[in-house]
């Protein structure tokens, strides 16, 4: 049986349980993780490797071969129980730098997992390398709102969707990948992304017909958006999610939020949403009771962490040892000492000035300073980790920068500085990792201004004083290639960069030689960016001399939100007539002007009967970019 067809197997292989319920109620347990990153070793408290030292001592977290006892274990003591990933399982340990997921295949396939969701990282390394971790597992994978071409060689190798039969119920397992993989990591031109809430109404449809009675949603979008989806997706009972690194618990202090987090559908159906933080240290488990009549009875649980209680697997930590040989001794050298732990957390470094992105930018522009480069801006996104005080080794300086980056030198102009540092800052409610961190620059953030509104004081440094930016004057910049590609939405430094040199020192090396020649390093923070969420001080004036015409505002805003539904109204049923049209003249047009909604999966099912030929309408219309329709323009359709 080819490897397809055992995939498919798997994803329709019927579970038969008994429970001790009544017959009118159904229990499901399901045990999940996000964001594992690679951590086949144990962790510390900071999410990076542990030393052999820590794990004696019972300090250690997680690791593949710790969440292989815990899952075992939980599965022989539930009935009903399904396992799932909610993706990102590449990326972030030098098992992952060294061995480009054939690792995370080989300990994965051996967990049992009923379904897998891709993540961003997945595709970091390109369509190739994820299509060779796809033929290396047995589990099913899910592509969902990931529109893959032909020529692609993902194609056909993973699936839309899982149903599990447990019993009389059939649970359905639709998923979704952030609609901006595309900005933040690399996939192929013949893959693109389409928005999670319009694909998702339409996979509840597709596994409603193949006869779905209870429906989980498997995604990678992030918490933020695992909200809407719940809110906006009529018919999903179960929300498994990933991305944001959200800690939801019951008995933490230090939790995100309750576990599970409870809303309420569009029909009035209540919603279950779970997510387990990241990198092995938390297992999640939700039991979910419905009643006869589908809905959600209760919904209980709370992540599990995987501390020196667990006994790793002991055939894994064998296997794990072997790998790790070529690796180890050259990551065990100390480079460097702290005299304090080194911040690189999330939270940190993707919402303000945090204590590694300072470090990292300032050896970023220390490198190539004399290359007359003024300014480094790095994501937060790519800082992975926190490194506690004492020794530095090599291999912790590896976790905090695990994407292998060099460092890329351009110049800017100064307006266009200010363009990437508005992008950097846009996402900062959603912890978005574009979040500048950077060296040689001082700046002001108001969150409370809308996006693209928000830098001022902007300083750089010149001659070792900061001087305001001039918008019109060139600047050198440091920053890193998958930046200055367009990552993270830096798209200037891609489209404006002059004089571009991508092919630097790698920026483990860069971190590793400046640790090495300011050590003892003393983690600290400047004031080189400035927070503040407050109206400025004109628009509050103005806003007190408008007080009187708040009747005439407020039937404005009114005015404005009927004028917005009319609006929506007018769109849906254009929609509707375009879509009908299409229907009626398939075979025989030859063009199609773009509406709302449009992409061109669907547009290929609809003129060319397969959607994975979307390729072809792609490149009779060069000049449209195929990740992003324009409304009213005018498509070339090819000949069926």
């Amino acid at each position: 049986m080819s490897k397809f067809l055992t995939r498919l197997s798997l994803s329709v292989a019927v579970l038969v349980t008994t429970t001790s319920l009544a017959l009118a109620d159904f229990e499901l347990n399901v045990l999940h993780f996000n964001d594992f990153h690679s951590r086949i070793e144990p962790i510390n408290k900071y999410d990076s490797t542990c030393s052999a030292e820590d794990e004696t001592e019972g300090k250690c977290f997680g690791g593949i071969a710790r969440m292989k006892t815990a899952i075992d274990q939980r599965k022989a003591a539930l009935d009903n129980v399904l396992l799932l990933s909610a993706g990102d399982n590449f990326q972030g340990s030098l098992f992952y730098t060294t061995y480009k997921g054939a690792a995370e295949a080989e300990f994965m396939d051996q967990l049992g997992l009923d379904a897998m969701v891709l993540g961003n990282h997945e595709f970091d390394d390109g369509d190739g390398v994820l299509a060779t971790f796809v033929d290396k597992t047995t589990f099913p994978i899910i592509y969902g709102n990931a529109l893959i071409g032909a020529d692609s060689p993902l194609a056909g190798k993973m699936v839309e969707y899982v149903i599990k039969d447990m019993g009389t119920e059939k649970i359905a397992i639709i998923g979704a990948v952030t609609a901006d993989t595309g900005e933040l990591s690399s996939p192929s031109d013949s893959v693109l992304f389409i928005d999670p809430v319009l694909y998702l109404n339409d996979a509840v449809a597709a596994v409603k017909a193949a006869g779905a009675t209870k429906i989980i949603a498997l995604t990678h979008t992030g918490f933020s958006k695992d909200k809407e989806i719940a809110a906006q997706v009529d018919g999903v009972d179960l929300i498994i999610g990933g991305h944001s690194n959200t800690f939801l618990s019951n008995t933490s202090d230090k939790a995100d939020g309750v576990y599970p987090v409870m809303m309420t559908g569009p029909s009035g159906n209540p919603v279950a949403i779970v997510t387990a933080y990241a990198h092995s240290k938390y297992l999640g488990e939700i039991k979910i009771i419905f009643d006869d009549d589908g809905n959600i009875k209760s919904a209980v649980g709370e992540p599990i962490l995987l501390d020196a209680s667990f006994k790793p697997n002991e055939a894994m930590v064998t296997r794990i040892a072997e790998m790790s040989a070529p690796i180890k001794e050259a990551m065990e050298v100390v480079v460097a000492s702290s005299t304090a732990p080194i911040d690189g957390d999330r939270k940190s470094c993707r919402a303000r000035e945090c204590e590694m992105g300072n470090l990292v930018a300032d050896a970023m522009l220390e490198r190539v300073a004399s290359q007359g480069i003024q300014m480094a801006i790095q994501n937060g996104g790519g800082l992975r980790a926190s490194i506690d005080g004492g020794d530095v080794t090599m291999g912790e300086v590896v976790t905090v920068v695990p994407f292998q980056n060099t460092l890329s030198t351009f110049k800017l102009k100064g307006s266009d500085v200010v363009l990437a540092l508005e992008n950097g800052v846009s996402q900062i409610e959603e912890g978005g990792g574009r979040f500048p961190q950077v060296a040689g620059l001082k700046f002001t953030v108001n969150t409370a201004k809308p996006a693209g509104e928000r830098i001022s004081d902007l300083m750089v440094s010149m001659d070792g004083k900061f001087v305001p930016l001039d918008e019109t004057a060139t600047y050198g910049v440091v920053s890193n290639n998958f930046m200055r590609s367009g990552g993270d939405g830096y798209k200037v430094f891609a489209t404006d960069g002059m004089e571009a040199y991508d092919y630097g020192p790698g920026l483990e090396d860069v971190l590793a030689n400046y640790l090495s020649q300011n050590t003892p390093y003393k983690p600290y923070l400047d004031g080189r960016i400035t927070l503040v969420s407050m109206e400025p001080e004109a628009e509050m004036k103005d806003a007190a001399a408008t007080d009187e015409a708040m009747p005439k505002e407020t039937a404005t805003k009114e005015t404005a939100a009927s004028d917005t539904e009319m609006v929506k109204d007018a769109v849906v049923s254009e929609v509707k007539k375009v879509e009908e049209a299409v229907e009626e003249t398939a075979m025989a047009a030859k063009t199609h002007v773009v509406t709302a909604g449009d992409n061109l999966w669907d547009l290929a099912k609809k003129y060319l009967g397969d959607g994975t030929r979307w390729g072809e309408i792609a490149k009779a219309n060069p000049s449209n970019n195929p990740k992003k329709l324009d409304v009213g323009t005018e498509l070339t359709i090819p000949a069926k």
